[in-house]
């Protein structure tokens, strides 16, 4: 089986799975329990948070361990917009973000009466003139993932931060295709809500980490005094640890598998030249994602092809209920009903990913599609 749907999970890394057994044989108290054996896990929780916190370039105390992106998004979105509406119930944010966003920010709308203004992508990304035409007096939040998920688009964060830094409105940033990927400095990007996922860089499900900067927010979980009483619930140490260990890892090698990811794109897209495709990509693009389309060939067949030949990549899609849905990222490029809504896959590759991965999966493309 030939794995290339690392946009939507990656395998853990032997390093990673080492760190989380020993964690699990030896720390298995309570950080909270004040025995020797909780404070024993405390110590180990301290030391995770100082270790990513040196990894962000921030403080300690502005990381909070989640259960993952969905959560960070949830807390970052719904902590900071209701505990602030008192200066104004607008908020921006684009209609191409993952689910944990849009769906989000519905509720805030229909449930608490937000309004929010969803910028469209304009050349398949949004640009830095977009937000600042959409601000009012009255916005109080933006929201803007790093990189697209279904096309690996990447958005001018850095620029919109700075705009930002003349307005009330806090930024938030879903970073979980980019973490591992591209430096992550909140502070430097100006940063307010930053949301990782441990499972997108070699890390377990079920954990990850919202960067917060010191803003009033409500909490999303109550019980607890966990996480310096802002997210109760007992933290999942060894998935912790897994987390900021695959971090590092991804930190310490960012350069080399970044180059080794592009060799794996070109070389992909090199070998498919005889056949008729098209990229549903922008100008600046993370090479470990490739959104194609073959004029003429329903994704649903070839997905089904190609898992028969033993090959796992995605059509992009949300699955709810076993519908599959037209991809909102592509009815946002194209417009509803158009062919690359049924044509298109997503293709997502990781360093542990080969050159003889991607010849034989080129080679099974043009079998099944024809040169």
């Amino acid at each position: 089986m030939i794995y290339l749907d690392n946009a939507a999970t990656t395998a853990l890394l032997p390093e990673v799975i080492e760190k989380m057994t020993e964690v699990m044989t030896s720390t298995y108290g309570n950080p909270s329990s004040i025995h020797t054996l909780g404070r024993k896990a405390n110590q180990v929780l301290r030391e995770q948070r100082e270790n990513v916190a040196q990894l962000l370039g921030t403080k300690a105390d502005r990381i909070i361990f989640t259960s993952g992106g969905t959560e960070s998004n949830n807390t970052a979105l719904k902590g900071y917009a209701l505990a602030n509406q008192s200066k104004g119930k607008h908020i921006i944010s684009t209609s191409i973000e993952h689910h944990s966003v849009l769906h989000t920010l519905s509720f805030l709308e229909k449930e608490c009466g937000f309004e929010v203004t969803y910028l469209k992508p304009v050349n398949k990304t949004i640009s830095v003139q977009q937000v600042q035409e959409a601000l009012r007096e009255d916005t109080i939040l933006v929201s803007i993932m790093f990189a697209n998920n279904e096309t690996g688009s990447i958005h001018p964060i850095q620029e919109i931060g700075h705009l930002l830094k003349q307005h009330q409105a806090a930024f938030h940033v879903d970073a979980v295709q980019v973490a591992g990927k591209l430096p992550l400095l909140p502070e430097q990007l100006g940063i307010d809500f930053l949301s990782i996922s441990a499972h997108k860089f070699h890390g377990p499900k079920g954990v990850g980490l919202l960067y917060a900067a010191p803003h009033q927010f409500h909490n999303l979980l109550h019980g607890g005094d966990q996480e310096q009483k802002r997210r109760a619930s007992t933290e999942n140490l060894a998935g912790i640890v897994g987390m900021v260990t695959a971090l590092q890892l991804a930190h310490d090698h960012m350069t080399e598998h970044f180059n080794t990811v592009e060799q794996l794109r070109d070389t992909l897209l090199t070998q498919l030249d005889p056949i008729d495709y098209y990229l549903n990509d922008s100008k600046n693009n993370l090479p470990h994602v490739v959104n194609i389309g073959f004029s003429g060939y329903h994704n649903s067949i070839l997905l089904t092809q190609l898992d028969l030949a033993g090959f796992c990549v995605s059509t992009g899609s949300a699955c709810t209920a076993g519908t599959v849905e037209p991809s909102h990222v592509l009815e946002a490029f194209y417009g509803q009903g158009t062919p690359p809504l049924q044509e298109s896959i997503r293709i997502s590759f990781s360093h542990l990913n080969t050159i003889d991965d991607i010849t034989l999966f080129a080679e099974k493309i043009k079998e099944i599609i024809g040169k």
